[in-house]
C-alpha cells in the first residue's frame, strides 16, 4: 500500500502491471507504442492509459506522443511496485512521523513476517535513548516487521545480523570499507553511515514480533546535524539508487535469518567490528562510562575495561568512539 491510496492493479500472473510496465520502458530508449505495450502486458488500451496516468501522477516522467510512451527520467522511487517480489508486504509513505510507529500498529494487527514500512521523509525519526534521527530527503528510512521463532532473550542476534549484512552489502555495492559499531551502527572510518533501532513484543515466553528500524544516509547530507556522520554519496562522490540498495539488503538479510539460529552471529560480527580495541564512551540510561572496548560476549554485551582496571558489562547504550 502507499499513503496517498493509489490503487495497485495486479495482472493475471500475479505480477503488478506497473512493475512490468516500468521494466519495459526502462529497457527502451525510444518510445514504445500502445500496441506493443498492451500486447506485452495483456491489457486494453484504456487500462494502459490508466496505468500510465497513475505513474505520471506518482512522479514518473513519462512522455506521451503519437509514437507511444517513453520514460525520460528514472527517478529513485520506493513504491511497492518497485519491489515486485515483495509488493504485497511493502508499505510506502511519502511522509510520516516514524516508520517504527506504523510498524508497531501493523505488527499488533497481525501483519505477515517481513512486512516492510518505508518513508520518504520522517518528521519524528527515532534513534537509541530517545534521540532524534534526522530523516531528510535522499536518505533511506524503513522498518521491517519480523516474527522469528526464537526466545526473547536471543532477539539481540537479529540486530547484530542486520548490521553485519548491511555492512557487507555496502562493501559489495559501493566498495567502501564499512564496519560495524556496537551495538548496531555502520561506520566508514569514524563516520556514521547507518543506525538501527529495534522494538519487540513477546507473549508466553516467545517473540510475537521484532521491529527493526534502519536509517541509511544515502544521498542526503547528515553533516549539518551530526558532525560524525556521512553519506554514501559523499563517500563515493555520486548519487546512488536507494531502490537497489534496499532490494539487495532485504534479499541478503532474509536469506541470512531464514531457518537459522544465528548461534555464530557474534563471532562473525566481531570480525567486522570497528569498536573492539578502541577507547569509547558509552551512554546508558543510568550513567556514562569510558574505557577500552575489549570484547562483546555471546549475549551481545559490551565488555568495557575502565581506567582503574575495573571491568564493566554494558547491555544497552549508545557508544561513541
Amino acid at each position: 500500500m502507499i499513503c496517498d491510496k493509489q490503487k495497485i492493479t495486479p495482472d493475471n500472473t500475479g505480477k503488478n502491471v506497473k512493475s512490468r510496465l516500468l521494466q519495459i520502458l526502462r529497457q527502451k530508449k525510444e518510445p514504445v507504442s500502445n500496441e506493443d505495450l498492451g500486447g506485452k502486458l495483456e491489457i486494453s488500451t484504456e487500462s494502459l492509459k490508466k496505468q500510465i496516468a497513475e505513474l505520471q501522477d506518482a512522479g514518473y516522467e513519462i512522455i506521451t506522443s503519437k509514437s507511444g510512451y517513453r520514460l525520460i527520467n528514472d527517478s529513485d522511487f520506493l513504491f511497492p511496485w518497485e519491489f515486485p517480489e515483495r509488493e504485497s508486504k511493502i508499505h510506502f509513505f511519502r511522509e510520516l512521523s516514524s516508520t517504527m510507529d506504523i510498524a508497531r500498529d501493523l505488527a499488533q494487527k497481525g501483519c505477515p513476517d517481513f512486512t516492510v514500512i518505508i518513508a520518504e521523509l520522517q518528521s519524528k525519526g527515532r534513534g537509541r535513548l530517545q534521540r532524534v534521527w534526522q530523516s531528510e530527503q535522499g536518505g533511506l528510512y524503513f522498518t521491517i516487521v519480523l516474527r522469528p521463532d526464537m526466545a526473547p532473550s536471543k532477539s539481540f542476534r537479529i540486530n547484530f545480523a542486520a548490521s553485519l549484512v548491511l555492512a557487507s552489502v555496502l562493501k559489495k555495492l559501493f566498495h567502501i570499507d564499512a564496519k560495524v559499531k556496537w551495538p548496531n551502527d555502520i561506520l566508514v572510518g569514524n563516520m556514521k553511515v547507518s543506525g538501527m533501532l529495534s522494538e519487540m513484543e513477546a507473549d508466553a515466553g516467545r517473540l510475537s514480533f521484532v521491529n527493526l528500524g534502519i536509517g541509511v544516509n544515502v544521498n542526503n547530507d547528515p553533516g549539518e546535524y551530526e558532525q560524525k556522520a556521512t553519506s554514501i554519496k559523499k563517500l563515493i562522490g555520486k548519487t546512488v539508487a536507494r531502490r537497489n540498495l534496499l532490494a539487495c539488503f532485504l534479499d541478503e538479510f532474509e536469506k541470512r535469518i531464514a531457518g537459522r539460529s544465528l548461534d555464530n552471529i557474534i563471532s562473525q560480527w566481531k570480525q567486522a567490528a570497528y569498536t573492539l580495541g578502541k577507547h569509547v564512551r558509552v551512554v546508558t540510561v543510568q550513567e556514562t562510562l569510558e574505557g577500552l572496548a575489549v570484547d562483546v560476549d555471546e549475549n551481545g554485551t559490551l565488555i568495557l575495561k575502565q581506567k582503574d582496571g575495573t571491568v564493566k558489562q554494558v547491555i544497552y547504550g549508545d557508544c561513541f568512539h
